[in-house]
Parts: structure tokens; sequence; C-alpha cells
């Protein structure tokens, strides 16, 4: 069975397209529809096939592309319009008809075909000549897919139809906006079907098709003020006003000021339709007489005759619209498109790198590959010990700024000592006034140094837990993919680190044991203590030195060189303990692994690291094929 839409006029010799019914007019009438399909044909057709062939091909998994949707009230006239446009008979009833999104690609073919169709979801792909199976087939992939019942689903249906009597044009249908659940639907279908709506028309790529009966205070339409929420300034918006036929006699003039723009501004603007009310539905009455009964109630209407003039009614005038907007928005497009696919190429290219090819099947090839792997990780492990591997997060910037403030306090602590005297007085002993006593010297000092303590066992816990981040950071890049030798590692890391640390934390102690004895080098000690007092001191000028009221200058000296020493000393002993031996220690452990390995186990990957992998390599090819099919059509 052959069908028909609105374009059959432009094929059939008894159809006009004007009033005038002499000779000429019908030849002009027949060089248009000439100029109009070698138009289509040669300069539209390429740029929807891209996309279709993009679409097809998976990319909008991965990139918005520029389509048109379809959105409506329920019962606004949205599947008549539709059908007038494909000429095929789509899902009809009360309620929600269109419960997944459906691609309808129209495309006009010559050479013998009459009619054809693919209807096309999951893996699935069903070829007919028959468009009244159209229906069946639509309804049949929609329980698929949502249930059946009056459920929804954001699944993917298309419907390509090739004829040579449709327009070259590709639209999405989507669901009509419900307000009130019906008998078994669930209490949230409105929202549920206004976020499917959402996740169409929010798209820049995408044309918002807006269909709205004149009977209706256009203000109040779902559909306009969801497609004015995500195009507030209308630049992507076109409206179809269904139903002129219903309207109250008296609102004419208020529904042109409508189409001409002047309520509700649409750059796209505004298309008045007559499409096939219920009772010629009921009649059997055909598409294509429908569409000259929709032009004789124009031709014949007192105030929307005009409209014809204007190129803003019937069905031909807005499927010839659409199909150039269509046409216009994907050339505008395109440069974007093109980039984009190019940057997720690159994107995902480097993270399949990270994903690898995974480990051999066979033992000898795996335990090589094994051995591969954990020569890498200690690579890593070296170069970050040493200070060559750099990122973003820099190790030795982390820790040089953490030492940095450890030398910070010790400066803070220098103090005058300026209350010498008062504890000379204090902790005098049995001497007589003017003898020196040189245990309140030893005494003040360990005081004074014992309060680093703390603060020094604190930046130890502060170096361990960045030190530990920074390797754990390169087993997770290392062994990304697998969780055993991820997990080890990091055992092995934590085990090692906690070594080191109780070594580590000893040293430190024994360090300010070591500062108990109140010791250095005489030239050092006169060296400070010249350069505290601005004056030069030889060794047989100190016994005039050596008294009570001196005895700040003589603190302030030995402090400073305890300070200078304590500044290079923890820092250099926590580096080595904490980073360099633990580098080595882990690197000998992994090395051990291989000691009785269980290659297999070690090599376990996760479900998901395998899934994610071909998921990526499935993006890789949609990718390079999209990739491949623009670079061809911008060559052409």
């Amino acid at each position: 069975m052959k069908s028909s839409s609105v374009f059959s006029l432009f094929s059939s010799p008894d159809r006009r397209c004007d009033d005038d019914e002499d000779d000429s007019s019908q030849n002009e009438s027949e060089q248009m529809k000439g100029a109009v399909h070698s138009h289509l044909e040669e300069s539209i057709r390429p740029y929807i096939d891209l996309i279709d062939t993009l679409r097809s091909v998976g990319i909008h998994k991965d990139l918005a592309l520029p389509t048109i949707a379809v959105i409506g009230d329920q019962s606004s006239g949205k599947s008549s319009v539709l059908e007038a446009i494909s000429g095929v008979a789509l899902p009809r009833g009360s309620g929600i008809v269109t419960r997944c999104p459906l691609e309808l690609r129209l495309k006009k073919v010559t050479g013998g075909v009459n009619w054809k169709a693919v209807l096309s979801y999951r893996k699935k792909r069903i070829e007919f000549v028959h468009s009244s199976l159209v229906e069946r087939h639509v309804e049949t992939a929609q329980n698929e897919l949502a249930g059946s019942g009056v459920g929804i689903c954001d699944e993917l249906i298309t419907l390509e139809v090739m004829s040579p009597d449709v327009c070259d044009l590709t639209l999405i249908d989507l669901p009509g906006i419900a307000r009130v659940p019906v008998k078994g639907q669930p209490e949230d279908i409105g929202n549920q079907i206004k976020n499917l709506i959402m996740k169409f028309i929010e798209k820049q790529e995408t044309i918002n098709l807006v269909v709205v009966p004149c009977n209706l205070d256009i203000a109040t339409t779902e559909a306009l003020k969801m497609a004015q929420e995500v195009d507030p300034d209308g630049r992507r918006t076109v409206a179809i006003l269904t139903k002129p036929d219903l309207i109250d006699k008296g609102t004419e003039k208020n529904i042109l000021a409508i189409v001409h723009n002047k309520v509700i501004p649409l750059r796209k603007g505004y298309t008045m339709v007559k499409c096939r009310g219920q009772q010629q539905i009921d009649e059997n009455i055909p598409l294509e007489e429908a569409t000259q009964i929709e032009r004789d109630f124009f031709q014949n209407h007192d105030h929307f005759r005009d409209l014809l003039n204007e190129d803003k009614a019937t069905i031909k005038c807005l499927a010839v619209k659409l199909t150039q907007n269509l046409v216009d928005h994907i050339k505008k497009s395109l440069p974007q498109l093109n980039q984009q696919i190019k940057k997720k190429l690159w994107d995902v290219k480097n993270e399949l790198k990270e994903y690898e090819t995974g480990p051999p099947k066979d033992l000898k090839g795996a335990k090589q590959f094994l051995i591969e792997t954990l020569k890498r990780f200690n690579d890593q492990i070296n170069s970050l010990s040493s200070g060559e591997q750099m990122s973003e997060e820099n190790l030795f910037v982390q820790l040089r700024a953490e030492y940095k403030k450890w030398n910070d306090h010790l400066n803070s602590t220098k103090t005058s000592f300026s209350h010498s005297k008062e504890l000379s007085q204090k902790n005098r002993g049995r001497e007589l006034l003017g003898f020196s006593n040189y245990k309140l010297f030893e005494s003040v000092l360990q005081k004074h140094v014992a309060k680093l303590k703390k603060p020094a066992i604190e930046l130890l816990y502060t170096i361990k837990d960045i030190i530990t981040t920074h390797l754990t950071g390169v087993v997770s890049q290392s062994f990304r993919n697998y969780s055993v030798l991820q997990n080890t590692a990091k055992d092995k890391i934590n085990n090692i680190q906690l070594t080191q640390q109780e070594k580590t934390e000893k040293r430190i102690l024994e360090q300010f044991e070591l500062e108990n004895m109140v010791y250095t080098q005489d030239p050092v000690y006169l060296k400070f203590l010249t350069d505290i007092t601005n004056e030069k001191f030889s060794e047989d000028q100190l016994p005039f030195f050596d008294r009570n009221c001196m005895y700040s200058k003589m603190l302030e000296s030995y402090y400073e060189i305890v300070v200078q020493r304590m500044a290079d000393q923890l820092p250099m002993m926590i580096s080595f303990f904490m980073l360099k031996q633990t580098a080595e220690l882990l690197s000998t452990d992994m090395l051990s692994l291989l000691d009785g390995a269980e290659v297999r186990e070690l090599l376990f990957e996760d479900s998901d690291v395998s899934i994610r992998r071909k998921d990526l390599r499935e993006r890789l090819d949609r990718l390079s094929a999209a990739q491949e099919e623009i670079s061809t059509f911008s060559t052409d």
C-alpha cells in the first residue's frame, strides 16, 4: 500500500498549488516543483544525511547533534502534524501515545521505490514496505522498551521512511505533556515526561518545534512554557498553531496577532496548519485529500487566507520551512561539532591508554606482563623519591613548604633571654654573688629546646601523610585496573611507613637527647657570640664576659646554633627515613611478589574495568567513524 504526504502535491498533475486553474499557473507550479526538488536533493539532503549517519553510528551518546524536537501538550494535534508531514499513520489514542522518543527520518528517493520503511531500536532492525504496518511496529517497540501499559522510556526508536512523496527532514517526536495521571500511571508521570523532554530541548543544538492548538490560550500551554524556559529569547523555537477550525468566532484577530509574532515573539516564527480531524480519520480520508482540504480551508477563510501568501500556513509550507531551518542549523553547528569530536577523540584515546590491553591469557605471557608492570611501578616510585617525577602537586614542593613552616617556627622561638637574671636568682645555689652557674645555663637551654619536641613530632606526622598520599597515588595510577595489586601495594606502604615512622620518631627523640648535652665547636660559638654582641672576642677575653648579666647574649648565641642545627637536621632525617628508605623498601617488597606469585590472582581485573575498557573502545570506534564522516563531508 502506497502512502502519500503533502509533498505528493508536487508530483500529482491533478493537484494545484494556487487558486488559478489556468495552464500558465499549472506550468509555474510544475517549474516550482522541479526547482524545489532540485534544491532539496543537491543542497539539503547531504546535510541531513550527515547528521542521520552520525546518529546511526551512535555519536549522540557522546555529544548533542542538531535536530528538531517536537513537543506539545496531550491532544494538541502533534500526531496529526507528524502524520501529515510523513504520510504515515502513527499510534493514536487517548492519554500518552508516544511513550518513547521517536526519531522520524524522512528521505525523498527516486528510482522505482514506492515506499519503504526501517524501524530500529536497541539491536533490532525491521524492514517493511507497507505503511499500514507503521502503527503496529511502533507500538510493539514501545511496549518492549517502556513495558505494556502507560509507562515511558527515554530510549530512542528510529523510523526511517523512504518514498518519492516525502520531504527531506528528520524530527524527534517526544511524549505529550500530561498534567494529571490516569489509571495505571505513576503519580509523578508528569514530572517524568517533563524531565525526558528537557533532556532534548535544553540542548543548544536542538530546534524546539512546539505544537499549540489555536483554541487554547497560548500563554498557558505547558509546551511553550517549557520551550521559553530553555530558550527565553526564542532563537531556536518554532511554533505550530493547530485546529484553526475550532476557534471561537471573533477571536481570529487575536490568533493572527500570534502568527505575526506580536504576542510571544519567536525568531523562527509561527505556522498555522489544519490537519485531519477525528471525523476525517474515521472516514478514512487519505492524507493527500486532507492536504487539499487544508488548502481550501485557508483559501476560503475570511481572516486566514493572507497567511498563504505570507508562507505562514499549511503543512507544505511548514515542512519546507522546517527542512530549511534544520539545514541552516546544521551548517552553523558543523564547525563546533567537528571540534567537539576531535577533542573527545583525543580524550578517549588518552584514557584508553591508561586501561591498556589487559594481561595475556597464557601464564608465561601473564608473568612477563606482571614483571613489566612491577618494573614500571618501581621506576615511578624511584622517580618520585628522587624528585624527578613532576606533577601538578609536586611532592618536593609540598615537603619544602612544610619544612619552611618548621624553620619559621624555630625562628619564632628565638628569644632575648632577658629573663635570665631572674632565672639566675630563682636557681641560685650556694655560690656567692658574682660567681657564674653553668648548670643554670644548661637548664635554661634544655627547657627551651624541649618545647620543640612536640612540633618536631607533628612535622613527622604531616610529612608521613603527604608522602603516603603520593605513594598511594602512584599505586592507583600504576595498578588502576588490578585491585589485588593495588590493595597489596597499599598494605605494604602502610606497613613500611608505620615501621619507618617509629624509627624516625626514635631518631628525633635521640636528637633531642643529644641537644641536652649543650655542645658546639668553639670557633662556631665565638662566631655567633660575635654576631650577637657586635664585639670580637678571643678565647683569653671570655672570662671577663662570664657574668650573669651577660647570660642572655650567651644563651642567644648558642640557641641560634641549635635552631640552625634543627632546621636542617630534622628535615634531612625525616626525608631519609620516610621517603628515601620507604621507596627502596617498597620497590624490594613489590619485586618479591614474583617469588611464587599467583600471577592470575595478582592480575585479576574488576568487572567494571573490563566494562570501562569495552565502553572506551566503542566510543573510540564511533568517534573515529564520526570524524571520518565529517572529514569526508567537508572535502566534498
